[in-house]
């Protein structure tokens, strides 16, 4: 596997090699951020992974200074992957100078859920996103980019930029994958004590109980059925931002006729001083 630092190293690295297929990653890699590598593997160019903990994405109180760096140990598990190409660049390589040209989302689907507790995330998610395109695929003509479904709200965000920018990139959706007690992976799991760890797969079973709900009751009830699964997690110690039912196509409250196979219901909140995400698609 190629390490690579600049934006001119990796262009070097990729000249003709073909169409790229890009997994995106902030570290502290797990196996949900390998099955991304592996299925990047399956589109038939070189594999390329970042890892760049990015800065414009976190607010001022949030983990950027401590968001875990764990270098080797990713290097190792991506090699083992088979990812061809590591571009890992130094803050500087990637901001020469500061960013002040940023990519600004649809508010219609940026300033919901995260985007309404974490004010400016997307922001800082889609300006990163661009610039890393630009890196991997500014020479090459376009390729794909895998992202993880567990950040299903990062995931529409990004597909809308790459339709609204006409960009020759495909984006290819990887399932959440998760623990055997239903708890979707996430590097920041490793923040979690060990009593909160048990007690965090009450997240996914709290939007199952959600949905099934949902399933059997009108729609006019689906506010009242997510004021109370927050009331059930608040019960059991969580403080929980959202868990909502909303519709696939564009994350907006359903109206009525909304039916299986269109829905996913979505949740944050907060064990502990670990907030937590997750999604299940019905």
């Amino acid at each position: 596997m190629l390490i690579v630092h600049s934006i001119a190293e990796l262009r070097a690295a990729l000249a003709d090699r073909g169409r790229p297929a890009f997994v995106p990653t902030m570290g502290n890699l797990h196996d949900g951020h390998l099955s991304l590598v592996r299925r990047a593997r399956e589109c038939g160019g070189p594999t390329v992974a970042s890892i760049f903990v990015n800065r414009l994405q976190f607010l001022p109180h949030e983990d950027f200074d401590s968001y875990p760096r764990t270098w080797e140990a990713d290097r190792t598990r991506l090699e083992a992957a088979g990812c061809d190409i590591l571009f890992a660049p130094r803050e500087a390589d990637l901001y020469p100078e500061p960013q002040t040209f940023k990519v600004q989302p649809d508010p219609r689907l940026a300033d919901l859920l995260e985007g309404e507790f974490r004010p400016g995330f997307f922001t800082g998610v889609c300006t990163v996103v661009m610039k890393l395109f630009s890196a991997v695929f500014g020479t090459t003509g376009g390729g794909t980019a895998v992202f993880g479904k567990k950040d299903y709200q990062q995931w529409m965000v990004i597909r809308r930029m790459v339709e609204q920018f006409a960009l020759p990139i495909d984006v290819v959706a990887g399932d959440t994958c998760r623990a055997d007690d239903g708890l979707a992976l996430s590097s920041r799991n490793g923040y979690l004590a060990s009593g909160e760890r048990s007690q965090a797969a009450e997240l996914p079973r709290a939007l199952r109980s959600l949905a099934d709900a949902a399933l059997s009751r009108p729609v006019a009830d689906w506010p009242a059925l997510e004021r109370a699964a927050c009331d059930a997690l608040c019960a059991h110690g969580w403080q929980p931002d959202y868990l909502v039912v909303r519709r696939r196509s564009d994350l907006q409250p359903a109206q009525g006729g909304a039916c299986a196979g269109t829905l996913v219901a979505l949740g944050a909140a907060r064990i502990g001083s670990t907030r937590l995400i997750d999604n299940l698609e019905f």
